[in-house]
């Protein structure tokens, strides 16, 4: 880190940063199951999941490159590897091609995780008075929280 002075010290850019790594690798996780499903997906609802999960994927391909832009506005290298976003995940990688049902399932509860791991990269935000991180990640909650409910939706 270099000396910066955006009014939040270094200890809690830091801090913050570590945060946002983890929702980046969360992030990026799940981009790459939705990728996978939205090629992989067959069945009944074929036509409306393969849509629904480009969607999805499009949008979280904005959201980790936004996330790690302010990452590296902290003054901290992003994670960029698969073996780094491996160990910051909670987000475990899918074998195989699952049914489309449980597509739906796997995402609902990668989508589901991503707000956990944001609302914890949120209060020490807060706590730090650094309002962009915690705008940057309320607005990644509101999202995920949105494509969760979508996704619940759609096993009714």
């Amino acid at each position: 880190m270099t000396d910066i002075n955006i009014g939040i010290n270094k200890e809690n850019r830091s801090e913050i940063s570590e945060g946002l790594k983890r929702l980046l690798a969360d992030s990026y996780t799940l981009y790459l199951q939705t990728h996978n499903f939205h090629w992989n997906v067959t069945g009944l609802q074929f036509r409306e999941l393969h849509l629904m999960f480009e969607e999805q994927y499009q949008e979280l391909a904005t959201a980790v490159d936004d996330i790690a832009e302010r990452i590296r506005t902290l003054d901290v290298p992003a994670p960029g590897t698969y073996k780094e976003f491996a160990k910051l995940a909670s987000i475990k990688e899918v074998d195989g091609v699952p049914a489309s049902s449980d597509m739906v399932k796997i995402l609902t509860k990668g989508h589901e995780q991503v707000i956990r791991t944001a609302r914890s990269v949120l209060k020490i935000a807060q706590e730090a008075e650094d309002e962009s991180s915690a705008s940057l990640v309320s607005d990644r909650m509101r999202i995920h929280e949105k494509t969760a409910w979508m996704l619940r939706a759609t096993q009714a």
